[in-house]
């Protein structure tokens, strides 16, 4: 009978995201989703650490009302040399100290304690765990009896890519101003210089410790959720698939969708950014954005002022910093020809704004999907981690759109300190060239716009993420019968 009660329970599911609000989102974007399509068979619990908790209830409370039961758990943020009290996401921590809060993140004797003591007392059913962080969960699923699956914030193509680059044996070898070229990969030449591969890929010993120890957590794991859509990745998907690297792939975005609709003009709380863009042309206005992890230097941020200036192209610029103010005069000599937004801006609603033109995006894999769905050509600025390669995907594989710089004017770098500046006239020129009539904008907008219905598809009842969603849940339902019948027997 305590089998059978127990049985009878809602499936419980522990959520646990890294420390940076492009993980937080899409996970809790995951959690709302497992919720929200079997409402009377699951329940979720994020769980994350305090100073992170407002980011989950704030992205949870901007989604449609539903019976979705989503919780949320905090665990104590451990005591990190270097780091104040309360500062526990790479958005407030300062460039400079940003590797101690990596660490944390991969030291066991560190976080784990709490991380632990927090799966015991929820007793959850299954675990979705951050795939490049806190390796430890899957071997304290597995001492539960339960399952733990990873989660990829990013896209199979990149991930792929990684992947083959990181068995390839000449990339350690590689000279710093060489190119590499990812080996066994479908589709057109993918070629990278190694100031453009992830960190792990670049320092020989990071690398040896980073892959033994994201390979015996695959090995651990009972699957890997990617954020992806299955018709925009096929080919790498299929090859992912294929490669072993994991038991089962479940192909779940983009999670970030469906979001509420945006508010109508002149409703209450809407955004002043829509209003602006209310009162600009079809197509004309480029919407910038970096995502909540670049830190651009000032002189950079200079810079890009004073290109988007010369362009004489309407813009909409999301600038995430905490102190910057523009070059002297700027702001009149712009008007409102531009806007500028400090801190957060509702993406999802810009890019399906009718106004918007362009996107120059630093080809994080979230804003990758949205610009996707809203059929939104691009202008390309990758920063960090794996978003050159993303760039590839979208310039080269999909072609919706193209590089900001272009090739060979100047050092791109995962490293913020190899980076050269993108002068304003090279902004200016790219900018105004892209979005002129007939320009490449008009092209890549096409080929955006007979790819958006394939998100959206594959998001809808019966769609392929859909399904996706449903069968890890089955796994979950048929995983957890497992162990209760062993335990009954």
């Amino acid at each position: 009978m305590a089998s059978a009660a127990k049985q009878s329970k809602k499936l419980r599911i522990l959520v646990m995201p890294f420390f940076a609000t492009s993980h937080i989102l899409p996970l809790t974007d995951l959690a709302f989703h497992l919720a929200a399509v079997r409402p009377d068979d699951v329940e979720v619990v994020v769980a994350v650490t305090p100073a992170n908790a407002p980011i989950v209830q704030s992205a949870l409370a901007r989604r449609e009302p539903s019976r979705a039961s989503v919780e949320v758990a905090t665990y104590a943020f451990p005591a990190v040399d270097g780091l104040p009290p309360g500062v526990e996401n790479m958005s407030t921590v300062t460039a400079a100290d940003s590797w101690r809060l990596e660490l944390a993140a991969t030291d066991e004797a560190l976080l784990r304690p709490a991380q632990e003591s927090l799966i015991r007392e929820s007793s959850p059913d299954a675990i979705v765990s951050d795939l490049h962080f806190f390796r430890w969960n899957a071997g304290i699923a597995a001492e539960l009896g339960i399952p733990c699956v990873l989660f990829n914030v990013v896209g199979i193509f990149s991930t792929l890519a990684t992947w083959r680059l990181a068995l390839c044996a000449n990339v350690k070898d590689a000279p710093a101003g060489s190119s590499v070229t990812v080996p066994q990969f479908p589709g057109p030449e993918i070629s990278l210089p190694v100031t453009e591969l992830s960190e792990f890929l670049r320092n020989p010993p990071a690398f040896d410790k980073a892959a033994g120890a994201h390979f015996m957590m695959l090995l651990k794991s009972c699957g890997f959720i990617s954020n992806t859509v299955f018709d925009l990745e096929r080919e790498y998907c299929e090859s992912y698939a294929d490669s072993g690297y994991v038991k089962r792939t479940y192909c779940v975005g983009p999670v970030a969708l469906p979001m509420a609709p945006p508010a109508r003009a002149g409703s209450a709380g809407r955004s002043a950014c829509l209003d602006w863009l209310d009162t600009k042309p079809t197509h004309s206005v480029v919407y910038l954005c970096f995502g909540s992890l670049t830190n651009l230097p000032e002189a950079q941020l200079d810079e890009l002022a004073l290109g988007l200036e010369a362009s004489g192209v309407p813009f909409l610029w999301v600038v995430r910093v905490k102190k910057w103010e523009p070059p002297v005069g700027w702001k009149d000599r712009v008007g409102d020809r531009g806007m500028v937004v400090m801190g957060w801006a509702p993406q999802t609603d810009i890019l399906q704004h009718p106004a918007v033109g362009a996107f120059v995006t630093q080809c994080g894999w979230n804003s990758v999907q949205e610009t996707i769905a809203a059929g939104v050509p691009v202008l390309t600025w990758p920063m960090v981690y794996e978003q050159f390669i993303s760039e590839r995907f979208m310039t080269h594989v999909l072609r919706i759109g193209e590089r900001l710089w272009p090739e060979g004017a100047g050092r791109r770098s995962t490293r913020y300190a190899e980076h050269d500046v993108i002068p304003a006239k090279e902004i200016a020129q790219s900018v105004a060239k892209f979005m002129e009539n007939g320009g490449a904008a008009e092209a890549a907008r096409r080929r955006a716009m007979e790819l958006s219905p394939k998100v959206h598809a594959a998001i809808a009842e019966g769609g392929t993420s859909n399904r996706d969603l449903h069968q890890l849940i089955d796994d979950f339902i048929e995983a957890r019968a497992s162990v209760a019948g062993t335990t009954t027997s």
